[in-house]
């Protein structure tokens, strides 16, 4: 049973397909981690447009897996980028998210056995 994810918004919309969960999921494992070290490159330059692009691209693909925390996250960092805020105030939400991403990341591997 998935504790960091959530696969009920995927099997709702592909009416069950088992094939199209696999194919959500190795898109997180493909795309995702990727996002995450470039936003992390970014906060640390305080290039806020690419920051805004890695947050945008990866909210539709945690909204899709029900992460819900991590989601919220990534709206955090969304608006922090708006704001062009300092990078000690987004330090510790960033931190958070990549702890999340890591941890579905583990589990999605061991489901599918990829």
């Amino acid at each position: 049973m998935a504790l960091q994810y959530n696969l009920s918004k995927v099997y709702e919309i592909s009416e069950n397909d088992n094939e199209f969960a696999l194919q959500i999921a190795s898109l997180f494992l493909e795309e995702v981690p990727f996002e995450i070290q470039a936003m992390k490159n970014a906060i640390e330059l305080k290039d806020y447009s690419q920051t805004y692009a890695s947050a945008h691209k990866i909210k539709p693909t945690l909204d899709l897996l029900g992460m819900d925390m991590a989601y919220e996250d990534v709206l955090l960092i969304i608006e922090w980028t708006k704001e062009e805020g300092k990078r000690k105030e987004i330090k510790e939400v960033f931190r958070a998210l990549k702890v999340r991403i890591a941890a579905a990341a583990d589990e999605i591997k061991k489901d599918f056995k990829l």
